[in-house]
């Protein structure tokens, strides 16, 4: 009986592993291509598969997409619910300084998110799914503002927070005449002026 249950905890492990493989390719022929252009077939190519191996773990390709996008946010999510639980004096400037370095840090995810928000093209089906997972981020920038006293407006603020994260790293991830690092350190200070700038006007709504 033990024997067996290592053979299925073994199993499951290697299904993971394949699993993730999969996932890891989609994200990086994401990043390089919009969405609509990505195959089953091109994902199975970089992840080094036949088609059919992808079938068994994902019905199409939206269904992989958000698999993806799902993963990639519950991370930040996660790490941005365990920053204001840990601290709860954690302010809207770090938070957003944060947002701004994790996704900096995986460009690959960044380069995919953005292609689609551009292109869009998922399938009516997937729809759902893909506006859970953006309510899942939403909703811990709800909560950030609501900390600060934001009593009306809540979610159309969180949404233009969101953006304008997003438009410092579309912005100046590239920016030219300077290397890595000052661009990191551009972005964290424009992340964190960006905080301030909401956290005031907040206020006064």
């Amino acid at each position: 009986m033990e024997h067996k249950s290592t053979l299925v905890k073994l199993k499951e492990n290697e299904r993971e592993i394949r699993k993730d493989l999969i996932i890891n390719a989609s994200i990086n022929l994401f990043a390089r291509k919009p969405f609509n252009q990505v195959s089953i077939r091109d994902i199975a190519a970089e992840a080094g598969i036949s088609p059919a191996s992808i079938y068994r773990y994902f019905s199409d390709r939206d269904e992989l997409f958000l698999e993806a996008l799902y993963r990639e946010a519950k991370v930040i999510g996660e790490n941005l619910a365990k920053l204001f639980e840990e601290n709860k004096n954690a302010s809207i400037e770090k938070m957003a300084c944060d947002f701004v370095a994790y996704l900096a840090d995986h460009d690959s995810f960044f380069q995919m998110m953005t292609h689609f928000m551009i292109d869009g093209g998922i399938s009516e089906k997937s729809l759902e799914k893909f506006n859970t997972i953006e309510r899942y981020l939403l909703n811990i920038f709800d909560n950030i503002f609501i900390r600060i006293g934001l009593k009306q407006n809540v979610r159309l603020v969180s949404h233009a927070f969101f953006a304008a994260l997003n438009g410092i790293l579309i912005t100046f991830r590239k920016y030219p005449g300077r290397n890595e690092e000052e661009i990191g350190k551009h972005m964290l200070k424009l992340a964190s002026v960006t905080a301030e700038i909401f956290k005031n006007g907040a206020a006064k709504l």
